[in-house]
């Protein structure tokens, strides 16, 4: 009776370790790059087949290894040769750090999904259930880009555009949305501390708090040339919460979205953080927006910069206060500070405004880069006045 249960044990022991190396493998690659996500998603059978030679390999080398070393472990007289021991301690090593970021991403996921269903089973009407999600936000690459022909072609970086999952795209059809359809994506806060430890809501909002900000290392006031102490990965302001963009496609997995990397720093967001989009259809008109370049370069180089600005803008459905786009010309990128948004009809400040089908004007402020230039002779003007005296 004991051989037997022993036997069955062992077997259930490989046949877990089995479904587990599938597992691992699978998820191996799951979310280091969006283009492995888009080809896992839409190829996921293809690619099991194609692999199962491997995983069955790969298998049978752990398998092997386990038994060679239970094998000399039970003979007293035989010592392990440390060629097998240093191999089977590095494959121990693979496959715990495979089998630990797999069973991350597989929670994560199993949270965001718990959230979103009970969020549909709760809404009031299609429209609503459709509107609203928690995703696992990533950046998008050039893997994005569209072909030849396509609008958006050549400028997932230099636009506003998410890759979103399926239905948001029925959300536009229920919510009859206009154009430019929009979404907000924002970082999501941790429940209140007034709120009861019982309750089951706020544990898993904690649980899915978008963690603290990633912290940009600026230099400006310490920097002895400002042309270098120039960072385009920060953004005109670090304490967003929230940006406004269109959509790319409706590709994504379901408990996915995909942002541009200006979105990613905006919010300070690492890749595979949870954030919170919605679609929205109350972002005003704008009438103007303010723009301060990084450096004179742009102004310099082109003839008509404002010009150019408006005709680069159309790759942008919507504007944020305090955010840094990027645009291209000439093979040349070029960065900047959106400083302040005008809405319609008014002419009053707001964060978001749009931008697709508006007649919107553009003020070009002083640029960082001379204003850093300004700021070092103030700071050495000051100085020199403090030896005078």
């Amino acid at each position: 009776t004991q051989q037997g249960n022993q036997t069955r044990y062992t077997k259930q022991y490989h046949l877990s370790l089995y479904l587990a190396f599938r597992k691992v493998l699978t998820f191996s690659n799951f979310g280091t790059t969006p283009q492995s996500i888009h080809t896992q998603h839409t190829q996921s059978k293809t690619m099991l087949q194609r692999h199962h030679r491997l995983f069955s390999n790969l298998l049978c080398l752990v398998l092997t290894l386990h038994q060679l070393a239970l094998t000399s472990a039970s003979t007293r007289d035989t010592a392990l040769p440390l060629s097998v021991v240093s191999l089977k301690e590095s494959a121990n090593k693979w496959f715990s750090h495979r089998w630990n970021k797999a069973r991350d991403l597989v929670l994560q996921e199993q949270l965001v999904e718990d959230y979103n269903a009970d969020y549909i089973a709760t809404a009031s009407s299609p429209a609503q259930a459709n509107r609203h999600r928690r995703l696992i936000a990533l950046p998008l690459t050039d893997a994005f880009d569209p072909p030849m022909g396509i609008f958006s072609h050549g400028h997932v970086q230099t636009g506003d555009k998410l890759s979103l999952p399926q239905n948001f795209q029925h959300a536009i059809t229920t919510n009859a949305a206009e154009v430019p359809w929009l979404f907000k994506v924002s970082r999501i806060p941790p429940s209140s501390s007034s709120s009861s430890s019982s309750d089951n809501k706020s544990d898993d909002n904690d649980d899915m708090a978008t963690p603290p900000r990633v912290e940009f290392n600026n230099n400006d006031k310490d920097a002895t040339d400002a042309a270098a102490s120039i960072t385009h990965h920060i953004p005109a302001e670090t304490t967003l919460d929230s940006v406004v963009g269109g959509p790319l496609d409706f590709r994504a997995p379901t408990s996915y979205v995909f942002l541009p990397l200006w979105m990613m720093r905006a919010l300070g967001l690492r890749p595979g953080e949870i954030v919170q989009v919605d679609l929205i259809t109350t972002v005003a008109a704008g009438t103007m927006a303010k723009l301060r370049p990084h450096s004179e370069a742009f102004a310099k180089a082109i003839s008509n910069p404002q010009a150019v600005l408006e005709t680069e803008l159309r790759h942008y459905s919507s504007l944020c206060k305090g955010s840094t786009i990027a645009m291209d010309y000439n093979g040349q990128r070029y960065w900047f500070d959106v400083a302040d948004c005008k809405a319609a009809p008014k002419g009053e400040s707001a964060p978001y405004i749009k931008v697709q089908d508006c007649d919107i004007a553009t003020d070009f402020l002083t640029s960082r880069e001379k204003m850093l230039e300004l700021a070092k002779k103030k700071r050495q003007r000051q100085l020199e006045k403090a030896l005078e005296e």
